[in-house]
Order: structure tokens, then sequence, then C-alpha cells
């Protein structure tokens, strides 16, 4: 608790030449001289015996102190115990208190008091002086009125009564460790500012608009081991977990306002640069560690108090929370936590929330460097927010309320606009855009334009993949769920592969039906005709869909047609002869009729009498463009 160390003096000589004596009394300042008359008042020279000579040299910090043995022995028991070693004698050495609580100044007061000198007691200074009297042992079995009992009083009787006065000996508090907490000054003042916040009292006029942020501000400026012990003191008093979560977001607004700041580059994917590598803050190196620490300690601290109730901070805190963590490099048991509680309220996220970087392993602010894996390359963690995505998934099956079904389709639009954001970045491999896409259950997304887009967007941004790999991509799309404009869209993508264009064209025919239908006239709100209208539509579904079958096994037979004329012809050109060409005109007819369709019941295959048709044209258009492409 306490360490002694005594030293040789310097020769009596070579120091009389570097010090003045001023009544007798002095202090010594390597290369510089104070007297104990700058800190003592003329006035209250009575209480000093300007005769008689000081017999006594304590050294705090880099000070030396020369005193009267007398005043300190009858009020410090600490230094009465060393008055038996010879050492401390009148023989020159030097007691040096290392690790004093409050320096020199301290000092200096409580010489004023050893000496009869009245002090001033007040926020800034009480914590300190008492704990140097504890240090020294200032108790009152060596005398009434000791120090030790002062400082106590003051303490307890006008400091604890005030919110301000106690935040300000908190505050003071951080510089006299382990001495505050061994004294239980710090205990005393958590618990006093815990009680007066759950009062709900606000400490001035102003800040009674807000009854229940009015003490953020303060707790804000605290270290984060006292704001940690004032947390649990507060959350032990029964204090809403929402008003608990806003003092952390206040706290870590003041204290981590990287959170806050706006990641340039994270969008810009650089294509055609072979080494991504970006630096997103810059600190200078020599208070780079030391600050890494620091924030590494306060990310620890506020993730290991966050209230677990869903409400209690929005998700986009806790995404804040997830990058900063990765980006110090936090243990991994805190980041998985981090990555659990987001994806429990993952349908509040947005899309920007979800860019988190991929940051080297201690990379403090450093974006990661490896340009000779593509894999993970990539400037947006993926793996991450398959994780969360993943938790919020196992999150939902545990759910039995009705409510959390809307979550799902929030969270297939979140995914879908994600995934397009990510698709623009070249690293991007199609396995993992897949994994991504197919994360959800097929009937979470009631419409796959946003999943459409992102589809685009990756195909855009790629556009070396090979056939396999477009339509492979495209089987993760339900083309029955496209929107009639994301069908007209995609209708006209040539980016998109063969089979797609088909499905689209069809499911465009389909949805264009229906949307004449509804613009016709037939309104009248009746709910019978309403059914009737349904019937309808699902019977013209249907009919299509009879068509389309139809269409594939004509294309069969044309295709078998198209090769036995290929056989014929090569048996022709290998004989030289001439030959019947019957066979080849009735296989010609065989094709020309593979084309035409026969109405049934005296109406075209759409269900109208004219066969020429806008709509009619348009279906028989279909093989046509179908051919060209192939």
């Amino acid at each position: 608790m306490k360490s002694l160390q005594v030293a040789q003096a310097q020769d009596p000589e070579s120091q009389s030449d570097r010090t003045e004596q001023v009544s007798d009394k002095s202090i010594v300042i390597p290369n510089k001289h104070v007297t104990i008359a700058d800190s003592i008042k003329n006035e209250h020279s009575r209480f000093v015996a300007p005769r008689i000579p000081t017999d006594f040299s304590i050294q705090v910090q880099e000070t030396t102190y020369n005193v009267h043995k007398y005043p300190l022995i009858s009020k410090c028991g600490y230094i009465g115990r060393l008055e038996v070693q010879p050492l401390i004698s009148n023989s020159g050495n030097v007691l040096k208190l290392e690790n004093f609580p409050g320096g020199c100044e301290t000092f200096e007061t409580i010489l004023k008091f050893c000496y009869g000198l009245p002090i001033d007691f007040n926020s800034d200074n009480v914590a300190a002086l008492r704990c140097a009297s504890e240090f020294l042992e200032m108790t009152e079995e060596l005398e009434d009125g000791n120090l030790i009992s002062k400082t106590e009083a003051f303490l307890t009787f006008v400091v604890l009564s005030s919110w301000k006065d106690t935040v300000t000996v908190l505050k003071s508090c951080e510089n006299l460790s382990p001495w505050a907490e061994n004294i239980q000054i710090v205990r005393r003042c958590c618990d006093s500012i815990a009680w007066k916040a759950t009062k709900n009292e606000p400490a001035s006029e102003d800040a009674a608009s807000n009854q229940e942020s009015w003490w953020f501000d303060d707790l804000a400026t605290l270290r984060i081991d006292h704001f940690m012990r004032i947390i649990s003191a507060i959350r032990a008093k029964g204090t809403k977990q929402e008003i608990i979560g806003k003092c952390i977001m206040q706290y870590a607004k003041r204290w981590l306002p990287g959170m806050y700041e706006e990641l340039e580059g994270l969008r810009g994917y650089g294509h055609g640069k072979s080494n991504l590598q970006f630096t997103i803050f810059s600190m200078k190196k020599e208070e780079s560690t030391r600050h890494s620490k620091e924030q590494t300690t306060i990310i620890e601290s506020l993730i290991s108090i966050i209230p677990p109730q869903q409400d209690a901070v929005p998700c986009k805190f806790l995404l804040q929370m997830l990058k900063m963590a990765m980006m110090y490099s936090v243990s991994s048991a805190l980041i998985s936590d981090l990555e659990k509680r987001v994806g429990m309220v993952l349908e509040d996220a947005e899309v920007d929330d979800l860019l988190i970087p991929r940051y080297q392993n201690g990379g403090q602010g450093k974006m990661v460097n490896m340009p000779n894996s593509p894999e993970n390359c990539t400037m947006q963690d993926i793996d991450v927010v398959q994780r969360i995505v993943e938790y919020f998934l196992m999150h939902e099956k545990q759910q039995t309320q009705l409510q959390q079904k809307s979550g799902k389709f929030n969270i297939s639009r979140l995914l879908d606009n994600y995934l397009a954001e990510v698709a623009t970045d070249p690293n991007l491999s199609i396995t993992t855009f897949q994994v991504l896409a197919e994360l959800l259950p097929e009937h979470t997304r009631s419409f796959h334009d946003g999943l459409y887009r992102a589809i685009d967007t990756y195909l855009k941004t790629h556009p070396s993949l090979t056939d396999q790999d477009r339509r492979r991509l495209c089987k993760i799309m339900n083309c029955e769920k496209l929107s009639l404009d994301a069908c007209i869209h995609a209708a006209q993508n040539d980016r998109l592969p063969l089979r797609t264009v088909v499905q689209v064209l069809f499911v465009e025919q389909v949805k264009m039906r229906a949307a004449m239908q509804e613009k016709e006239p037939a309104q009248s709100g009746i709910n019978s005709q309403q059914d009737v209208n349904q019937t309808s539509e699902t019977i013209d579904i249907k009919t299509l869909k009879a068509e389309l079958e139809n269409v594939k096994s004509n294309m069969v037979e044309l295709q078998n047609d198209y090769f036995e004329l290929q056989e014929e012809y090569k048996k022709l050109t290998s004989n030289d002869k001439p030959k019947n060409l019957s066979g080849w005109s009735l296989n010609w007819r065989k094709i020309k009729k593979s084309f035409h369709v026969k109405p049934t019941g005296g109406e075209t295959r759409d269900g109208q009498d004219m066969p020429t048709s806008p709509n009619h044209t348009r279906r028989r258009s279909a093989p046509r463009r179908r051919l060209s492409v192939s």
C-alpha cells in the first residue's frame, strides 16, 4: 500500500549553492528554489517558529520539502512510526513518499494543516486529501479533529448531498487508485449518483425539460469502470431498460466517435484494382497503441452491460457496436453475442448498417488487404451478415407469435437490397452470392423484384460469367413472383440466359392479361362479380399454360423432323443420284404444320374470335424470338 525509500542527500556544500534559506524553512526543487513562505501567508506567520531550523526532509515526486519533524509526527502516525529509525534523524537524509495520493499539491495542503493553518475543502481536493490522510494515518488517536475525520465529515454531509459535487469527486478519484477504492469513496459516490438518478430529479431547470435523460451527459464524462458501477447500481434499483440503453448510447457517442463517422470508400470497390487497402482512421503512431487499448476496453465494457431486452437499444446501435468491435478485435465471444443480438432485431436494420467492412485482425481501423485471395478480399464482411441472418432464422423458429411473419418479409427486402449492394464487388464469388441469396426460405419472399435486381447487378459487374454460371444464378429467382414491370425489363435483358427469358415472356403474358382485365369497366364492387372475374382469370391462366405445353411439344416434333431431314439430305448428297423428293416435301409440310395450333371450339388460343388480335400475335412471336436467339 505504501512504499518508503531513504536516499542519501546531496553534499551540504553543493546543496547550499542551490538553496536559499527563508525563515529557516524551504522547499528544494531540482534546479529551482521555492520556499514554504510561498505557500503560507504572512498573516499566519505566528504559527511558524522562524528561529528553529528544519530537521526533516520529505520528497514527494520531484519535490523535496525541508520541514520540522514535530508538527508532522504529532498528526501523522505513518511518519511517527518511522521516527525511531536512525536514518530519519538529523543526518540530512530524505524520506521519499512513493505513490503519494494527490501529489505535491495535496502534500502542501497537508503541511499547512499540520502547521495549524486553516485549509479549504472543496469537491476538487477533498478526495485527494482523504486518501492522503489515510496514507499518512492521520487518525483521531493522535489528535482530535484530525484530517481523516474532517474530510470524512465533508464528504458525507456536503459532497454526497449534491449531484454536481458527487460527480466532481468521483472524477477526481480516477487518479487516486487504489486508495479511493479501498476507503470506499468510489462506492459511496456511485451509490449516491445512482440513487439521485433513479429519483428522476433534474439538477437544474434547464434539465427539467427532459426528465429521463438529465443525468446522461454527466455520466458520460466518467471513466468506464465508474460508469459501469453506476449503471449496475441503477439497474439494481429497477430503472427501465430503455433508459439504461439510452444512457449507454450517450456514453458511446462521447467516447467512441468513430461509430458515427461516415466510412469513406466502402462503396468504391475499385474495378481493376489489384490491391484493396483502405485506412479509415488516421492516428499518430505514438498514440495508436494506447488509444486502441482504451477503445477496446470501452467497447468490451459497453457490450457487457447492454440490457438483454430487445427494445433496450435500437438495431442500428448494435450494428455500430459490432463494427467497432471487429475494428478493434475484441473477444470473439462478445462479437458472437452481438451478432445474436442483432439477429433478434434484424427486421429494424437498414442496408447501410449491414455494410460491415472486412478488417484485419487487430487492424485498429484498417481494412483487410489480401490481394492473393479473391474469396477473402471482398470489401464487405459477407460472413458476418450470413451469421446474423442465420441467427434471425433460428430466433424466428422459436417464436410462435403471428406478428413475427411480417418481419420475415422485411428481412427479404433487406437481404435483397444488401445483395444488390455487395453484388458490385468484383471479388464476390458466385457461390457466396448464391448461398446468401438462398438463406431465406422460399415463402418469405412475396416478390422477387429485389432479388432480380441483385442478380442483374451481379451479372453486370461480372460479364465474364459462363452460360452455366448465369443459368445457375438465375435458378435462384422465381419468375412467377416478378412484377409486370420487372417482367418487361427482364424480357429485354440480354444478360439473362435464354431459358429464363422464355419463362419471363410467359409470365409477362399472364400478368398483362390480368392487368388488362383489371382495367375493364366491370368494377361494380359486387362480390359475386369479383368471384366471376377471379374464376375467369384462373381459367385463362390454365389455358395459357396448356398452350405453352403445346408449343413445347411442337418444338420437340420440329427438332425430330429437322434431324430426319438432315439424315435424308446426307443420303442424297452421298449417292449423288436424283431422288424422289416426295419424302422431303412431306417432312417440310410437317414442319410447317408444327407451327400452327388448331383452335378448339371455334376460338383462338387466347379465347377470342379474331386470330389477328395483338395478344395472339405476341404469343405467336415468342417461338420465333426463341429460334433467332438460339
